[in-house]
């Protein structure tokens, strides 16, 4: 009773020992076939002028931001940065500071 249970457990251990080389191999075959349709295709680098910057805003911001959106994006051209309309920003910090005024005024509707 207890070989057969052995001979059972080593059975399955084999079965998992072979599908889990399997699917190492498919893995790695997927990978080298991915890395070479990715060096097929060469990645085009967008030329162009650059957008002129706003007053106020340092270069070094612009160029991390075209940076940050380049890697997330790819090669895509920013064709405007921008400050916002401040009427968002102004009446968000209205509503902040009138929500830490002391008393019932400020703890709005509950």
């Amino acid at each position: 009773m207890l070989t057969a249970a052995i001979i059972k457990a080593l059975q399955v251990y084999g079965i998992a020992i072979v599908i889990s080389l399997l699917v190492a191999v498919v893995i790695k075959l997927m990978v080298v076939l991915g890395t070479r349709v990715d060096k097929s295709k060469p990645v085009e680098m967008p030329t162009g002028t650059v957008c002129p910057i706003g007053p106020g805003v340092p270069d070094e911001d612009v160029a991390a931001l075209s940076a940050a959106i380049f890697a997330a994006m790819g090669p895509h051209r920013i064709l405007h940065i921008a400050p916002a309309s401040p009427g968002w920003a102004t009446e968000g910090r209205a509503a902040h500071h009138h929500s830490h005024q002391p008393g019932p005024a400020g703890r709005g509707s509950r």
